[in-house]
């Protein structure tokens, strides 16, 4: 395989690759009611938000979804470069988990019937430190001087 890339990466890249860049070209048209939809929710949890237009936030969100997808499908990009863009990408989305209020029961961090949708997403986290933990171990492992 490619340098940076071995065989072992690819289920997982191709899972979450598809994945990503289905729902950033879903979003890619997406309705000002949807737009609006999104952008509401990702202001809950992320304040600075609220000054970016909803249609504006929805297209760079697209945007962002399509290229952190190709990333993860393309070969030629290292594992480590494409598990640090998904790394971001799944944080946010945790992050907005723990943020947004009614996704979560009370007292706990299960997700309520509302919260589902975002705390699934925390498999795609599971899945970027492990492509990260992988490829610095390995490239530790090359290396003499790494402590143990």
């Amino acid at each position: 395989m490619f340098s940076g890339v071995r065989w072992h990466d690819m289920p997982g890249r191709i899972a979450t690759g598809a994945y990503i860049l289905n729902a950033g070209i879903g979003k890619r048209d997406a309705t000002p009611e949807r737009a609006a939809g999104l952008h509401t929710m990702a202001a809950s949890a992320f304040p600075i938000v609220k000054d970016i237009p909803a249609e504006t936030f929805v297209r760079r969100l697209s945007t962002a979804e399509i290229v952190t997808g190709a990333a993860l499908l393309n070969p030629l990009v290292p594992t480590a470069v494409a598990g640090a863009a998904l790394a971001a990408f799944s944080g946010a989305l945790v992050t907005m988990y723990f943020r947004s209020p009614g996704t979560r029961l009370p007292g706990s961090i299960r997700p309520s019937d509302q919260g589902t949708a975002l705390a699934k997403d925390t498999w795609m986290l599971g899945m970027a430190l492990g492509f990260l933990i992988d490829s610095v171990g390995r490239r530790c492992g090359r290396r003499a001087r790494c402590s143990r």
